[in-house]
This record gives C-alpha cells, structure tokens and sequence, in this order.
C-alpha cells in the first residue's frame, strides 16, 4: 500500500496516478474522508482515555458521597471509552480496507492509457521470412506433436481443458532451460531458490494478488491456502515482518517453481497449444533493495532479460507497458515479447516491475538505516516462463522437415538440433 501520509499531504499527486492508469479519483476523496474519520476517533479516544485516568487517580482520595459519585462517573465514562475504542477500530479497519484497493502510484514516466497504449522502446533481431525460406511456418502445437514434445490431448483428458505433457524431448527442453537459466541468475549475483507453491491468504494479500487479480487465483478453503501464479508471491513474503539491514542490500533471489493461473477473462483466447494454460513452471528474479536504488535496480532486471533472449537468439521487443496495464502493485513494467512466427506478432515471455514500497508495507518488510527505518523496495522480474519460451524456440528455429535448431546456448545440454521423431 502507499503512504497513508500522501494522502493529507499531496492528493492531487494520487488523483494524476489515477488518471494515468485511466482508475477512478473518487477513491482518493474517500481515502482522505476516512483518514479524517480514523484520526478524529483516534483524538476523541485518547481526550476519554486521559479523562480517565485523571478520574482514577482522584477515587482513592475520595470520601464518603463524593468517592460514590466519582465511581458512577467512572463506570459511565468507562462505557464511553470502551466504545470510543471500537469506534476507533472499525475507522482504522475501513480505512486499510480501503487503502488496500488503492493501487501503487503508476510512475510519470509510465504511458498513460490502457493495454494498447504501450510504447515500443527497442526491437531486437530480424524475424525470419519463411517465404523466402520455401515453406510455411509450423505452430509449435504441430511441431511439438512431430517431435513427441507436447501432449496436450492427454492433458486434456487426465487434468481439462488447458493443461498439458511435455514429453520426451519437450521435458529434456524445459529442463536445459531451468538449469541454463538458474546458472545465468546465479552468474549475475542472484541466490538460487525453491520456494513452497502454497501461500497462507496473508502473503497473496501482502503481494497483492488479492485485488484485481483475485478472479485468477486457486483457492484451497479446506487448508487456507493458495496455489501462486508466480514465485514472485512467496519470494515477497520470504523476508516478511523483518528488518533488513541497509550495508545487505540489495538481497537478489531467482525461484524455479510452478505457477497456477485460472485464466479468468480469457475464455476462447489462446486456446490451441500451450500459450495460455492453467500450469507453468517458470524461473522468476526478485529483489529487495531501497525505493531510491529500486530504478536502477528495475533497467537492470530488463538488461538482464534482455541478455536471456539474446542468448537464446530469438526476436523480440521491449515496451513500456501502459499505466491502465500495470498490475495494482508496480509503479512501472517493462515486457519483453518474443517474435511468434505463426501468429504474426509479438507476444510476452518475460516482464519486469518496479513496486517501490507497495508490498513491502503490506508485508511489514523494513530496512535498518543511518536515518532509522524505512520500508523496503520490491522489485520482480519473470527470466524464463517455460511454456512460452518453448514455443518461441520451436517456431523461430524450425527447418522445413519438421526439426528444430537450437541456440548455441542449448547446444551443451540438447545439442544442436532437435528432430521429428520416425
């Protein structure tokens, strides 16, 4: 959540954040009225309290008819208190309540519009004419099936729609991706890490996963748990209600883990193959550092992305993704889309966001300074979503017949070309 201080203090900086992600202002007047309501409770508490207490303190010097009165006045005015307490409570709860709605506050420098409105900030590579080349693309489902990689019909039949089998040589592929990913993470400084893929409600709040994106979440009631849709959860959490001392940052993590989505909202898009699916591994950055270092620290996740798909060899851009496009707790997004031959288009295999604060006061994670304690900065970036970069490897490196060239990257772990199965 932001600090409830720039509410009494700069509005109208709120209210621009809000028009940038094309969100309603009017959240930002009830904020300020129910910061009124909390702090005058917290005033009216406090005047009953003192009372009180001076009234406690003149009983045991009273006598007679005057320590009578002085008691039916202390019973009355202990009632009093008690509710100015539970008033007090309930203007705090409904104040959080409704902070926690507020999104982090899209950085001025992130384009103002909605999904469509992203800006293009770099393409790298050539997509291939395959016309030129003598043949028409494959999809990666067909090149998958000729290469007994990609099951997705017993998928289907074993778990439902959106849910697949990487086999022989597609399960050998995601494994080289894991291990050539996990050593690059660590070659830039990152500790490598396994995190649990079930979360108390607590660290999908404190992440924000239960705002907007509460719809495509997996719920276990029985156990009060929930399946992440990204490491970026339990990476977020791993450091909660701590205090980091400044001299450790930054604290860099890579997670391998699987991740769990509903696709709420995505019905009939993406349906063939393993674009969107219910279930991904996926290698994902994170960072813990100051809000003044957390933008650097954000162009250097993208550089390090970046020189992932360089490794890999495949076209892509990168765009600055639009305020109405942000997730509620990152200020500002870079993603990477990978060049998809058989679509036609760009799509995304990787991102990287800026969320400054926002979930780190959430999670109570603070940072030791000089100056005293401050909230900590988080920043994540996805390195390897698994199912997608499989298919960008596929599409971008088939030959005519069906087999696929890998990056010289793979060459140690898959060697140079993977081919149809006879």
């Amino acid at each position: 959540m932001i600090d409830a201080r720039l509410l009494r203090d700069d509005p109208d900086m709120i209210r621009a954040a809000q028009r940038r992600r094309g969100a309603p202002e009017e959240i930002v007047d009830q904020l300020v009225s129910r910061d009124e309501q909390r702090r005058s409770s917290i005033v009216a508490f406090e005047a009953l309290r003192s009372e009180q207490k001076k009234l406690g303190a003149l009983i045991p010097r009273a006598q007679g008819d005057e320590k009578q009165a002085l008691l039916a006045q202390t019973k009355e005015l202990s009632a009093r208190v008690k509710q100015a307490e539970a008033d007090q409570g309930a203007a705090a709860a409904e104040f959080d309540q409704l902070l926690k709605q507020l999104p982090n506050l899209a950085a001025p420098e992130a384009p103002p519009g909605g999904e469509d409105n992203f800006v293009v900030l770099d393409t790298v590579g050539t997509p291939r004419d395959f016309a030129a080349e003598g043949f028409d693309p494959r999809d990666h489902l067909e090149l998958g099936e000729m290469l007994g990689a990609i099951d997705t019909e017993r998928g289907a039949k074993v778990s439902g729609a959106r849910f697949y089998y990487l086999t022989g040589v597609g399960a050998q592929l995601e494994l080289a991706l894991t291990q050539l990913a996990m050593a690059k993470a660590a070659e830039w400084g990152f500790i490598p890490m396994i995190p649990p893929a079930l979360v108390k409600p607590s660290a999908m709040e404190g992440t924000g996963f239960l705002g907007q994106a509460a719809d495509d979440v997996y719920y276990l009631e029985r156990d009060e748990l929930y399946l992440v849709g990204t490491s970026e959860v339990p990476l977020a959490a791993y450091h909660s209600e701590e205090i980091l001392d400044a001299a450790s940052l930054p604290l860099r993590y890579a997670a391998f883990s699987p991740c769990f989505r509903r696709e709420a909202g995505s019905y009939g898009k993406d349906t063939r193959g393993i674009f969107r699916v219910h279930w991904f591994d996926k290698v994902e950055m994170f960072v813990y550092t100051t809000v003044e270092e957390s933008y650097a620290e954000h162009e250097r996740i993208l550089g390090w992305e970046r020189a992932w798909l360089d490794a890999l060899e495949l076209p892509y851009r990168v765009i600055d993704v639009a305020a109405g496009d942000l997730g509620l707790s990152a200020i500002r997004k870079f993603d990477c889309e990978a060049w998809i031959p058989s679509q036609g288009k760009y799509r995304e295999v990787s991102s990287a966001s800026n969320c400054t604060e926002f979930q780190a006061r959430r999670l109570d994670t603070r940072v030791r300074t000089s100056d005293g304690m401050t909230p900590a900065a988080t920043l994540n970036g996805t390195l390897c979503a698994m199912t997608r970069t499989i298919i960008a490897l596929l599409e971008n490196g088939q030959q005519a017949d069906g087999s696929i060239r890998m990056p010289a990257a793979l060459h140690p772990l898959l060697g140079e070309v993977l081919r149809p199965r006879t």
